[in-house]
Formats: structure tokens, C-alpha cells, sequence
């Protein structure tokens, strides 16, 4: 069916509740492969998001799709009352990974999406502590659903929802380049941090009763770095210095990996960058690669064992699901095969470099550049060199949509996202597969929609 029929069908019978309508018309494509996409016409486009993280082992992965198919031969539907043996490998491989990088022994705990397995870990906190009020970052993202809407800042997802009376507590994240105390790093002192601290110097703040030694807060919600936030990166010493508060106040940290887990920061799990440990690790997107929906929560064995968290504390349909198990089974052993930490550090050096000399040569529509793994931000800015300039950043993104980009290697689209605080930040996010060659297009595809979205300035 021709393009114009599916659209008029789709404007008749689909939601336009989701996100399909920020580009008008919607966009349709046709296939996939590694870090490519093919329209209905065949037009191809490099993505360099990669479904916000979810496909960062590349599209049609072969090996992830054999795991797959083997599957659906084998087992491809069980309820999950029962065990399979995907599910339980699974399992030990996540709580193994994170016994070597944290130091702590725990258990997993599965559902189908990252907005499902917030919801469980904030059952987890409830379940421990007996309260349900929690700390969380301005520019956080956590889900949609009612709780996890309920801990993301941005009052647009509860807006027409009603009343959220368990609202976390929003405090400011160390973005560092649009400081929000007006600081400097590093000659700031980590203002932010210590800003956060005095919260507890007296009640009279009111999140801490110094008499009974007890917080009314939970836990911190916490993205190593932020993801819809725009790929923000704190300093080295926040969070060594934020879980030391935490400590001495009896305070959880959950650590939402949704989209920087599985190498998207160079190591497996993105806070081992900072040398903290959580106490609860949410996970999903890359797991399975986009091709099965699969999360789960990680959690210290003091709050997740069976005495403390026992059967039917929480559950999905779905949770477990066969076909989700074996492909994040075949991610992990992946994972454990792969240098990852070595090639998309290296990767995310390479292009963070490209994108920095692109900096250079249009500091005043490049603001800041930065990155860790193959986790990049690139601010679009206005001609002062700073100011956010949202107009242009979504010029660029509906441009490269097109995919009429003429390039050395034929004509090109390219995929991008937009987030960040002001949303003038693309989030570059590619395949960890992407080569050199690809880098090479990505930048000359980049400038090219630079070069023509700002004669329009």
C-alpha cells in the first residue's frame, strides 16, 4: 500500500497518544539493517539515535535474531507462573555483572518495559521502607506510566492526569555548561551537591526529623547520565559525594540504566563510571535489543529476598516472557564475548572528535559538545553562542528527514533526536557498530543540514 493511503488510515484509526505526531507527516519506514534505515521508497537513512538506545547492538543483528527465531521453534509462550531455563541464565548473568562491578550480591527481578520496572522498583522501596516519597532530578526521565510520571520533572506527562500526590521531591542535576546555581566547574566547589546536603541541616527544610535521625524521603532517583535530559554528564565527584549523604541519612539510590545500561556509556552499567554503588539498578531497552520487550530491576539481596519480597509482590503477564529472556540471554553472553568497554569508548572518542571539530568551525551554532561511550550531546545554540535555539535544532532534525541529503556515498537521510532542557540538544546515541566510514558520513551529513538550515536564520 502507497504511503498516502496508510496515512489517511493511520490519521483515522490510530491514537495520536504516543510520540509519532512530533514530525508532521509522520515518518514510515520499510526496513532496517546495522545503523540503517530504508524508507517506503527506499531512501536511506544513517540513524544516529537508535531507538533512544534500545537497538545499540545494530538493527537486524543476525546473532540476536537467530536467538530469536530459535525460540519461537522452541518455547515461544509459557505464563509466567512457571520457569524456563533463558529466564533463570538471564538472571544469574545480570546479578553476576553486577557483583563484579558493584561489589554486591542481589537478584533480578523482570517486566516488559522501563516505565513497568520503575513501577516495581518503586514497590521495592515502599516494601523496605515503609515510606513513599522519593528524591528524583530535574530533567529526569523515568516512564509515562502514573508512578513513573509521578518521579519525571517534566509536569507536561501529568498535566492532564489529575493530582499526583506522591510527586518526588525535584532536585537540580550538575549540568554543568548551564550551571543552575550560575557556577563554574570546577571552581564551584560542587555548589550542587553541597546545596542538596543542607536540606538536612534542620527540619525546617522538611525532608529530615534530626530528633528521630529519620528522612521522610526513601530514595534518590538517579541517571547516571540523563538521557531525555539531554545526555547530560555530571562531574567525576558528584555522585561519590551525593551517596555519601545518602548513607548518612538512610536513603536508597536507584539507579534508572533504561537507556545507558548495556556499554551505552562505555562500561556495562553506566554508574560504574563514578565509582558508587546503588541499591536498586533499573534496566531494559538495549536488553533485548528492541526486539522483544523485556526490563527488570536489580536489587541488594536485603531487599529483594524471598523473606522480604515474596511471590506475587508485583507482576506482569508478560514480565518474564520466553522470547525476551533469549535474546537478553544472547545480549549478555554478547556482552561477555565483546570488548565493549574498550571499542565504544575508542568509537565515542573518534566521533566525540568529529563533532568537536564541527564545534570549532560553527561555534556560533554548536554550543557545547560532549560525551562518555557512545552516549554524545551537541547543543544547538543561537548566534551569541550560548542561548538555546530550539527553532533550528527541530529545522535540522525535520531536515534531515527528508533523506534528500546529497553526500559522497549517495543521497542520504539522517535520524537524530532532540532533548535536553531547552530542546536544542541532539542525543547522539549509534549503533556500537557504527565504522569510521559511517562516522565520516554522520558528520558530512551533520554539516550539510547545518549549512542549510541556518541560511534561514
Amino acid at each position: 500500500m502507497d504511503t498516502k493511503k496508510l496515512l489517511a488510515k493511520e490519521k483515522k484509526y490510530c491514537s495520536w497518544g504516543d510520540t509519532v505526531h512530533y514530525l508532521e507527516p509522520p515518518k514510515f519506514f520499510d526496513r532496517c539493517e546495522g545503523s540503517t534505515l530504508y524508507d517506503k521508497e527506499g531512501r536511506k537513512f544513517l540513524d544516529l539515535q537508535m531507538w533512544y538506545s534500545a537497538a545499540s547492538f545494530g538493527y537486524a543483528n543476525p546473532r540476536l535474531a537467530a536467538a530469536l527465531k530459535k525460540q519461537i521453534d522452541k518455547l515461544p509462550q509459557l505464563a509466567c507462573q512457571y520457569l524456563h531455563e533463558e529466564k533463570v541464565e538471564l538472571a544469574e548473568k545480570i546479578a553476576k555483572s553486577m557483583e563484579r562491578l558493584f561489589g554486591e550480591k542481589g537478584r533480578v527481578h523482570f517486566n516488559v518495559g522501563g516505565s513497568q520496572a520503575v513501577e516495581d522498583s518503586l514497590k521495592l522501596v515502599r516494601n523496605h521502607t515503609g515510606k513513599n516519597f522519593v528524591f528524583a532530578f530535574m530533567g529526569g526521565y523515568h516512564g509515562r506510566t502514573l508512578g513513573a510520571s509521578a518521579i519525571t520533572s517534566s509536569y507536561r506527562y501529568r498535566r492532564r492526569f489529575g493530582h499526583f500526590s506522591d510527586r518526588a521531591q525535584f532536585v537540580p542535576y550538575p549540568y554543568c555548561y548551564r550551571c543552575p546555581y550560575g557556577k563554574k566547574y570546577p571552581d564551584c566547589g560542587m555548589y550542587c551537591v553541597k546545596q542538596f546536603e543542607k536540606l538536612f541541616e534542620t527540619e525546617y527544610n522538611g525532608v529530615w526529623d534530626a530528633k528521630a535521625e529519620a528522612s521522610e524521603y526513601a530514595a534518590f532517583y538517579v541517571e547516571a547520565i540523563q538521557g531525555t535530559g539531554g545526555y547530560v554528564i555530571p562531574p567525576k565527584e558528584y555522585f561519590p559525594m551525593l551517596r555519601k549523604i545518602l548513607d548518612r541519612h538512610k536513603i536508597l539510590m536507584v539507579d534508572d540504566e533504561i537507556q545507558m545500561g548495556f556499554h551505552r556509556a562505555g562500561k556495562l552499567w553506566a554508574l560504574a563510571n563514578f565509582n558508587v554503588t546503588p541499591d536498586i539498578v533499573v534496566f531494559g531497552k538495549a536488553l533485548t535489543n528492541g526486539l522483544n520487550p523485556l526490563s527488570g530491576i536489580w536489587a541488594k539481596e536485603k531487599l529483594i529476598n524471598p523473606k522480604v519480597f515474596p511471590a506475587g509482590s508485583t507482576h506482569s503477564t508478560f514480565s518474564s516472557n520466553t522470547l525476551g529472556t533469549a535474546v537478553g540471554l544472547e545480549v549478555m553472553k554478547l556482552c561477555e564475548e565483546s570488548n565493549y568497554e574498550k571499542t565504544v569508548t575508542q568509537k565515542g572518542k573518534a566521533l566525540l572528535s568529529r563533532f568537536k571539530s564541527l564545534q570549532k568551525k560553527y561555534p556560533k551554532v554548536i554550543g557545547d559538545v560532549n560525551g562518555m561511550g557512545l552516549a554524545l550531546r551537541v547543543e544547538i545554540v543561537k548566534p551569541d553562542g550560548y542561548a538555546p535555539d530550539r527553532t533550528l535544532a527541530d529545522r535540522i532534525f525535520a531536515e534531515g528527514m527528508k533523506g534528500d541529503i546529497q553526500t559522497q556515498k549517495g543521497r542520504f537521510g539522517l535520524v537524530l533526536d532532540v532533548g535536553g532542557y531547552y530542546k536544542n540538544v541532539f542525543t547522539i546515541a549509534p549503533s556500537f557498530g557504527i565504522t569510521e566510514d559511517e562516522m565520516d558520513l554522520a558528520i558530512e551529513l551533520f554539516e550539510q543540514l547545518v549549512r542549510r538550515c541556518t541560511k534561514k536564520r
